[in-house]
């Protein structure tokens, strides 16, 4: 019984574990295509940025900056948590519950979307600058869409086709990116007009619409709250998107120099490449941990957990080494001579970026085990130590105090996660 559902009874009849492909061959061809399918559609997205800035200049793009930066946002407030959600009910419950819950799940994620709406409209000349209702309408429909393709992948997660998953990655950011290379080439400086190719991307959506079929068996008597889970899930999807991106917006506010923003927005991004990859093969690490706690492999799950800890443990000390000394000259050969980081910076960022995986990892773990409630707690006591460490730090020069802190909000989550998964791994459900 989830500790997020109160009143609940245990269920007396356990599913047994979803079958996965016993072969070798078949796993590694899922690896490959998630992995493949991340990586490309990380490439195109930074190519439709690149696109929009170039075609419209920094100071007419910072509405489709804006909307980009919420994008990054909704994804982890919707897309996964739906995508774990349906993924995990079908392994827990059955198809029946999904099919049951879905219409309210629909509704609330369209509300959602209305409502998210509106704000952005209240706030749209302090957001973007611009007065009208077509930047909020484009909030809601990136709200929605993101609900959508939530959805999708998460059935195709349930069904076990990751080859899938990993061409609707490729095909969203792909649609972008001809969009948004079709208004560069006939000249199009509409800045609007690029915030509606990044909301078109969610319309590959419908290659796989028909696959959103679930049906009516239900193979155990546990009843569940799917928006209790989805709100939890969401939350700390969020808590940890902004404590992983939210360093230049502190730079900034904390009094940093422009160049001292943009260095760390780089460094950020070059740093994050093994978490944007880590996010493609989060649909078959899900289906993996949820069938074994369905199975309660309390022994396989302890051993999942001992690589996770031996592993981040290892890539640490290599991504501190590298962070320090090849980070600069790597950022300035990528970013240009411009943009200068020191090496010591460079490896904290990389650390904390290194731990921002295996945090991943963590609350994937906690989310098959139905607690969002705990990998929320985690995050806020992620954000305590942070801001902690903001204020201890107060010395130190800006930018050398934001990536500190942005260290130790992750290793606070690291802590916290991994003695709260550690509780759920031994523990027969």
């Amino acid at each position: 019984m989830s500790a997020d559902e109160p009143g609940v009874g245990p269920s007396r009849r356990r599913s047994p574990a979803p079958v996965e492909d016993p072969r070798p061959a078949g796993r590694r061809r899922d690896t490959i295509a998630l992995a493949l399918g991340s990586g490309l559609s990380g490439l195109l997205a930074y190519v439709v940025f690149a696109l929009s800035t170039r075609a419209l200049g920094a100071e007419a793009a910072a509405p489709v900056s804006v909307l980009w930066t919420y994008w990054g946002f909704a994804a982890a407030a919707l897309t996964f948590p739906l995508q774990h959600w349906i993924t995990r009910t079908v392994t827990v419950q059955g198809e029946g519950s999904v099919r049951h819950a879905l219409p309210r799940v629909s509704m609330a994620v369209l509300a959602s979307s209305i409502a998210l709406g509106g704000l952005c409209w209240l706030g749209r000349m302090p957001l973007f600058h611009v007065d009208g209702v077509a930047w909020p309408a484009l909030v809601a429909l990136l709200t929605l869409g993101s609900g959508v393709i939530g959805v999708v992948r998460g059935r195709l997660n349930a069904s076990r086709r990751y080859v899938s998953i990993g061409v609707s990655l490729v095909a969203e950011n792909g649609l972008r990116c001809i969009a948004v290379g079709a208004l560069f080439v006939s000249g199009v400086r509409d800045p609007s007009a690029y915030g509606l190719s990044l909301v078109a991307g969610h319309l590959v959506s419908v290659f796989w619409l028909r696959s959103v079929r679930f049906g009516t068996g239900v193979t155990t008597t546990e009843r569940r709250r799917p928006l209790t889970f989805l709100t939890g899930a969401g939350s700390a999807q969020l808590l940890g998107q902004i404590v992983l991106t939210g360093s230049p917006v502190l730079l900034a506010l904390a009094g940093g120099t422009p160049a001292a923003v943009t260095a760390l927005f780089a460094t950020l991004a070059l740093f994050r490449a093994p978490y944007l990859l880590a996010i493609g093969l989060v649909a078959q690490l899900s289906s993996k941990i949820s069938a074994l706690v369905v199975a309660e492999e309390t022994a396989a799950l302890q051993r999942l957990r001992a690589a996770t800890l031996a592993t981040t443990a290892v890539t640490v000390g290599l991504a501190g080494v590298f962070g320090v000394w090849l980070g600069p000259p790597v950022l300035r050969l990528i970013f240009g001579a411009t943009v200068h980081f020191d090496g010591m910076s460079s490896g904290v960022v990389a650390v904390a970026c290194t731990l921002a995986v295996a945090n991943l990892v963590l609350v994937i773990s906690i989310l098959a085990h139905g607690r969002p409630r705990n990998a929320v707690i985690g995050w806020l006591g992620a954000f305590v130590v942070g801001g902690l460490a903001f204020l201890a730090l107060g010395a130190l020069p800006p930018s050398d105090r934001i990536v500190w802190c942005f260290l130790a909000a992750e290793a606070a989550a690291f802590a916290i996660l991994s003695v709260g998964e550690a509780h759920f791994s031994r523990r027969k459900h």
